[in-house]
């Protein structure tokens, strides 16, 4: 694995989705290509500093779009990220609302998931070492509250918590399933929270969702049904209003963790040392090293 980054490391990253391509207001601009273990990310790192706050900027689907829910390599991307220092995760997520309550245009900030995906590997272990994260909440709360709370400085409006489907696309939701995933108490649907949130958990970043609406989904008996047409026509408001939230977000953090999420793995790890390949060990360095001597 190589990177040609070597400054100080950068402790918030931010993850771009469809329509956030690049992150305005970004100075001292510089660029990190990185090879990891498990690939290439989608694009290059860029890092710059945001009202004088370092951050790493990742679009999830490439500039351009050009990469599927499906196809995104995702435990390259939350990798690379802690290779540089990433510490705090923040995704920006367009999704469908499955609630009246949610409108398009509104903000949703959620504290928990129901993943339906099933061909994304969803997990860094394996190959000789064995990890189970904890996982009954898959996004960090102090990092969550902190961007709610941005968000309410917005005039939008950002509803706090609810739970957010992921499916594995690219089709949108049928009819029925749509009504489905609402009689499960969902409250929006989208493509890519999972399996970030849980890459992210066995990678110690504490990791929240700025979930943009854009559309009803399938269920609104009184709305179009969902087309591109209708989610790129809200997909410029969105990213207008998103980056606005992580301007006001910047500034608020603080410089120290007071979550659990930055030693999830002390629990967690179960194979015995003696038994870890050597190989294995090497790549997975930067998760476990503090852990595994």
């Amino acid at each position: 694995m190589t990177t040609d980054y070597a400054g100080n490391p950068v402790r918030i990253g931010v993850l771009g989705g469809t329509g956030l391509y690049q992150m305005d207001g970004l100075t001292d601009l510089r660029e990190a290509e990185i090879t990891t273990p498990f690939g290439d990310p989608s694009d290059t790192i860029t890092i710059g500093r945001l009202d004088g706050v370092e951050v790493a900027f990742l679009p999830r689907h490439g500039r351009g779009h050009r990469i599927l829910p499906s196809e995104i390599p995702v435990r390259a991307n939350i990798y690379a990220l802690k290779m540089i220092g990433v510490e705090r995760l923040i995704s920006v997520s367009a999704v469908g609302s499955l609630k009246q309550a949610i409108a398009p245009l509104d903000m949703v900030v959620p504290d928990q998931i129901i993943d339906r995906t099933r061909l994304r590997p969803s997990t860094f272990f394996g190959d000789g070492l064995v990890a189970h994260v904890a996982y009954g909440e898959p996004f960090c709360p102090e990092l969550s509250d902190l961007l709610a709370t941005a968000g309410d400085e917005t005039e939008t409006t950002v509803h706090r918590g609810g739970t957010y489907l992921v499916m594995e696309g690219p089709a949108f939701s049928t009819r029925a399933e749509s009504k489905l995933y609402q009689s499960w108490g969902a409250s929006i649907i989208g493509m890519t929270a999972s399996p970030e949130a849980k890459l992210a958990r066995e990678a110690e970043m504490c990791f929240a969702v700025l979930a943009t609406a854009t559309d009803y989904d399938a269920w609104h008996e009184s709305h179009a049904d969902v087309s591109v047409d209708m989610i790129l026509g809200n997909l410029t408001k969105n990213a207008a209003t998103s980056q606005s939230i992580l301007r006001k977000l910047m500034p608020r953090v603080p410089e120290q963790r007071r979550c659990d999420c930055g030693a999830a793995l002390a629990t967690a790890l179960v194979t015995a040392r003696e038994l870890v390949p050597e190989e294995t060990l090497q790549r997975l360095g930067p998760l476990v090293s503090k852990y595994v001597s």
